[in-house]
């Protein structure tokens, strides 16, 4: 049994992504022995039922304490770097905190990865790296230019993951999300993403709160996708150098055009610091790993509709 470590993997993408290699037993050419599948969590994001898997061993962990990881993470096959404290906003307020884990702890991974002995580290890197561009679409040969705590954070992973490849040679591949949705997500908060806390106000008969005027673009990008690329990412023999590839649907949609698919009255209230607009070039992806989106965000949001029991 080769054995996969997940940090972060009882948040919303990385259970979303412990699920697949449990239940594809990782069938994309890299390993066909089985699998194992290690969870790393300190659940600061809360623990949740259906982000459990019973066929994963978890262990209840901070990613910044590599006394504790490096045994864990020691002889994996790959290492899929999905924990961080997320959101702009809580970034925002809690820069220290926040760069703490989000540098810090991807550092540990890191030095974990290379000591012991790991064949690839796939990170989950942010779009928010970019900031406000001139021209869309986003390409990775576009400048960083992050407008918060956390978009520096995850693009200093972006750099450390370059340098542990550059300087120990331990193989690493970042992947930009954009936007990311789908089942699992949480819709409660006061850092809830839009798609989710949409939903919820629809299900509870209350108003939709669109940040200042609504027109600000997003590229949603559902998390199965996400998790196909995860996958492609750690079996390509493509990548492995500390190379950045984007990984979004390549349709940006304004966030009033967003409440207008969800449905019911909206309410505008005060803008928060953030990139206007955002939308991937994905042809990185599609050269390296052969990977496409293909949740429509309309299909996706019906699906999260159903899931959720709203009309």
């Amino acid at each position: 049994m080769e054995k996969v470590v997940v940090t972060g993997g009882a948040g919303f993408i990385g259970s979303n992504l412990v699920d697949a290699l449990i239940n594809s037993g990782f069938d994309v050419h890299s390993i066909d022995k089985g699998i194992e599948v290690h969870v790393i969590d300190n659940y600061s994001g809360g623990k949740r039922d259906d982000r459990i898997n019973p066929k994963a061993t978890y262990h209840d962990a901070d990613i910044r304490d590599f006394n504790t990881i490096a045994p864990i993470i020691a002889g994996a096959k790959y290492v899929f770097h999905e924990a961080a404290l997320p959101r702009v906003q809580y970034s925002i307020e809690n820069p220290e905190l926040t760069f703490s884990v989000n540098v810090l702890g991807t550092v540990s991974v890191l030095r974990a990865a290379h000591e012991g002995g790991v064949s690839r580290v796939v990170y989950a890197a942010s779009s928010s790296a970019y900031g406000d561009q001139v021209a869309l679409p986003l390409s990775e040969d576009l400048p960083a230019m992050p407008k918060s705590p956390y978009g520096l954070q995850k693009y200093v992973g972006e750099l450390s993951c370059r340098v542990w490849s550059e300087v120990y040679g331990l193989p690493t591949v970042s992947l930009r999300y954009f936007n990311v949705y789908g089942p699992k997500f949480d819709p409660n908060g006061a850092y809830a993403l839009v798609i989710g806390k949409f939903l919820k106000q629809k299900k509870e008969g209350t108003a939709l709160t669109i940040t200042g005027d609504g027109t600000q673009t997003r590229d949603f990008t559902h998390v199965s996708d996400i998790v196909r690329a995860n996958l492609l990412a750690a079996a390509s023999a493509n990548v492995g150098k500390g190379e950045t590839i984007n990984i979004g649907a390549g349709r940006n949609v304004s966030v009033n055009d967003l409440a207008a698919m969800i449905g019911g009255p909206s309410v505008h209230v005060e803008a928060r610091l953030e990139p206007h607009d955002t939308r991937a070039d994905n042809r990185k992806a599609k050269e390296l790993l052969g990977w496409e989106p293909t949740i429509k965000l309309e299909d996706g949001i019906a699906e999260l509709k159903t899931l959720m029991g709203v009309a």
